[in-house]
C-alpha cells in the first residue's frame, strides 16, 4: 500500500510555492516504512503568472491525478474546489516547511492513525485492485 504525494517545491528541499504559481512539484510515493520521490515536474513561466487565468489550473491538476494530497504555502478558493472533486487534498503549510520533516511525520501517521483524506485515498486504491483482480481472474457482470 503506497500514497503519493506533491508539494510545491522550487527545490525539492522546502515546501515554499504557492499552488497556482508553482514553479515545480516533487512527487513522492509514501508506503508503510519508506517515501522515496519518483517525479519532479516544472512549469515555465506562462504556466505560473497568477494573473486569473483559470485554464492554468487544469495542467497542475491532471499532472496530481494520482496524489493523495498536495502541500503548499496558499492555494486559491477555485482551485481547492477543483483539487477536492479530483479527490486531492490540498494542505497549506508555513513557508519554508521541509518536505522532510513532512514526510516523517505522514510516515508515522499512516502506521498509526492516517489522517481521513489519506484513509479515502487507500480505500479508493482498494476499492480499485478488488476490481483489477476480479477482471484478471475472469469475474465478469
Amino acid at each position: 500500500m503506497s500514497v503519493k504525494i506533491a508539494f510545491a517545491s522550487s527545490d525539492r528541499r522546502q515546501v515554499d510555492q504557492h499552488f497556482g504559481a508553482a514553479e515545480s512539484f516533487a512527487i513522492y510515493e509514501l508506503s508503510d516504512d519508506d517515501a522515496r520521490l519518483v517525479e519532479v515536474a516544472e512549469f515555465t513561466d506562462t504556466d505560473t503568472a497568477m494573473d486569473g487565468h483559470e485554464g492554468k489550473l487544469a495542467g497542475k491538476i491532471d499532472l496530481l491525478q494520482d496524489c493523495a494530497a498536495v502541500y503548499c504555502n496558499a492555494v486559491g478558493a477555485s482551485a481547492i474546489k477543483q483539487l477536492l472533486a479530483r479527490g486531492i487534498q490540498p494542505l497549506k503549510v508555513e513557508e519554508g516547511t521541509l518536505i522532510d520533516t513532512l514526510l516523517t511525520e505522514l510516515n508515522q501517521s499512516l502506521q498509526n492513525s492516517p489522517p481521513a483524506w489519506m484513509v479515502k485515498q487507500i480505500k479508493r486504491q482498494n476499492a480499485g485492485d478488488r476490481f483489477g483482480s476480479m477482471a484478471e481472474e475472469g469475474w465478469e457482470e
